[in-house]
């Protein structure tokens, strides 16, 4: 469903489990970067009314999400944590192309978001199905159900802004394929995508 090419590797989910505390805490965090992400398109591309209404959607449903994460964290007696820095995403964010025409900036900003939404709806997937804590199993299929909309959504608004311009699957491949990569240096660290 989600084209990831290479999966988690299997060993990440007992790292998350030997460290629940910043499981959530790191989750919480990505959620708000999320919708600072959906933010900023739309302030880049305020022409797209359409874009516009979809991006003020999402961001609300990350910040709800924000929310139900911290609310799990004040459940376990935990306190959300500084923010943390993503290198996953940091390491994402260099292969989207930059300093070209708004268009193509665009198409790249969309499958940024739509392969970031789709690696993360892959590791809800697999605490929903791994993780030994059947409260957070219930917790993070209902999530994986939002992220995997997302992940449509972001790839959908990509081919619609982008097919004028470009193949836009192709470059979704090309993200793929880079991702692929990336992902390789990872599932190391007990944090969504660490």
């Amino acid at each position: 469903m989600l084209g990831l090419k290479l999966e988690t590797d299997h060993r990440w989910i007992k790292l998350v489990e030997s460290n629940i505390s910043e499981i959530l805490t790191d989750h919480a965090w990505c959620e708000q970067k999320a919708a600072s992400n959906a933010i900023s398109i739309v302030v880049g591309w305020p022409e797209h009314t359409d874009l516009v209404d979809t991006m003020l959607s999402i961001s609300k449903e990350e910040l709800t999400h924000f929310e139900m994460v911290h609310e799990k964290i004040k459940q376990r007696g935990f306190k959300l944590g500084m923010e943390r820095k993503d290198d996953y995403v940091n390491d994402l964010y260099k292969f989207m192309r930059k300093g070209y025409k708004r268009n193509i900036v665009l198409i790249d900003r969309l499958l940024f978001a739509a392969i970031v939404e789709a690696r993360s709806c892959e590791r809800f997937r697999i605490l929903s199905e791994k993780i030994n804590d059947e409260d957070l199993r219930n917790f993070y299929r209902e999530l994986m159900i939002s992220e995997a909309n997302h992940y449509t959504t972001f790839l959908g608004f990509a081919r619609q802004y982008g097919s004028a311009f470009e193949d836009v699957n192709k470059r979704w491949q090309q993200w793929l394929d880079y991702e692929s990569e990336v992902i390789r240096n990872y599932s190391k660290k007990e944090t969504m995508h660490g």
